[in-house]
C-alpha cells in the first residue's frame, strides 16, 4: 500500500510540473498571435510599403553571453552553499 501511495505522490508532483510548463509556454508563446498584425496585400503575394533597414543583432551579444555566464556561475555557487 506504500508503495501505491508513493507512485501517487510522484505521480501527482510530476503533473503539476508539467502543468507549470504548459502554463508558461503558452503565456510566452500566445504573446506572438496577441500582437501580430495583419499586412496589406499586394496582390503578388508580398506585403505592401517599405522594408524597414536591416537591424544588427550581434552588436552586443558578447555581453549578453558575459552575463549569462556569471549568472549562471553566480546561481550554482549560491545553490552549492546553501546544500
Amino acid at each position: 500500500m506504500k508503495i501505491i501511495s508513493i507512485f501517487a505522490t510522484y505521480l501527482l508532483n510530476t503533473m503539476k510540473r508539467f502543468y507549470q510548463f504548459y502554463l508558461i509556454a503558452f503565456v510566452l508563446l500566445s504573446d506572438f498571435v496577441m500582437f501580430a498584425q495583419p499586412g496589406d496585400d499586394d496582390g503578388g503575394g508580398g506585403l505592401e510599403g517599405d522594408d524597414t533597414p536591416a537591424a544588427p543583432i550581434d552588436g552586443k551579444l558578447i555581453w549578453l553571453a558575459i552575463a549569462g555566464i556569471l549568472f549562471s556561475v553566480y546561481y550554482f555557487k549560491s545553490k552549492q552553499q546553501k546544500a
